[in-house]
């Protein structure tokens, strides 16, 4: 599953630099399926969504630190454990039971959101 921050983040953005896959933003920032990724234009996302990588989409919270559960792989094919989490000084970067995911859904997303098929 992804990882979410929750409402308990003091906004210190020791997380954000953490993570491989550029999937987490300060709050009120636009983010883009690109960014930090190989993905460019038109792409069909593993959940089936057609997207472009490349437009900048609303921010998911305005007021503190945000993950996109789409880009979130949990560290897996980088780390160990979930590195956000790691370093999160309060504990606030928790499992999403929103998004739960498989060990190799999550090995597939890392291999999507890089090129690595």
């Amino acid at each position: 599953m992804a990882i979410i921050i929750t409402d308990n983040c003091i906004n210190c953005g020791a997380c954000e630099p953490e993570c491989p896959n550029n999937a987490i933003y300060e709050g009120g920032q636009e983010w883009s399926y690109a960014e930090g990724t190989t993905l460019k234009g038109k792409v069909v996302l593993p959940s089936g969504a057609e997207v472009d990588a490349d437009e900048m989409i609303q921010a998911v919270s305005d007021d503190y630190y945000f993950i996109v559960a789409d880009k979130c792989t949990e560290c897996i094919g980088f780390h160990d454990t979930p590195q956000c989490a790691a370093v999160c000084p309060v504990d606030c970067c928790v499992p999403d039971g929103n998004h739960q995911e498989t060990e190799e859904e999550l090995y597939a997303k890392k291999r999507f959101i890089h090129n690595e098929e």
